[in-house]
């Protein structure tokens, strides 16, 4: 890192704070997608031969731009092409929304992913109609959607709360 931009980050100044926030959620974001993504290749998060809400995403913009839905063989990137900025963007709130606290606090990490399933998979995407409600969901995908985003958020806590300090060192 340049001189200038290392005594930058090392202010405590509302800018400086919002971009060591910023930076480090993005990042935390990103590590946290991957291991909410390594998750759910492990437990089941949705119903047998069901697309997931991203796949239904790329699935319609390809539609659109194209005129052919995608195919099956690239399910699994088109779900990474809306996950990670997903992901990304989410890390960057939170980290906005914690720029002044540099400690690592795993409660606040569990509470983030918490509610980041609440706000999609609960409440939001159903309502976009790109899942079922989820009183049509059996209740172990459920436990294995919060588990995947409890790990998400607790991930992005702890990368933030590293790259944090070491921005600010």
């Amino acid at each position: 890192m340049s001189n200038a931009l290392e005594a930058w980050l090392e202010k405590d100044t509302f800018t400086s704070n919002v971009s060591r926030g910023l930076i480090s959620g993005v990042l935390g974001g990103i590590a946290g997608t991957v291991v909410k993504s390594a998750i759910e290749k492990v437990l089941p998060v949705r119903k047998p031969n069901t697309r997931s809400a991203q796949v239904k995403m790329v699935d319609d913009l390809s539609m659109q731009l194209t005129g052919e839905r995608i195919s099956e063989s690239n399910h699994e990137l088109a779900e990474q092409l809306v996950n990670i900025p997903f992901g990304a963007s989410l890390g960057a709130t939170y980290g906005y929304a914690k720029r002044d606290k540099l400690d690592t606090n795993i409660l606040d990490g569990l509470a983030y992913g918490a509610t980041t399933w609440v706000g999609t998979h609960e409440t939001s995407l159903p309502l976009l109609g790109l899942k079922d409600n989820p009183t049509e969901i059996p209740v172990r995908i459920q436990i294995n959607e919060l588990i995947a985003h409890a790990a998400f958020g607790i991930t992005t806590e702890i990368v933030r709360g590293i790259i944090a300090k070491k921005l600010r060192e």
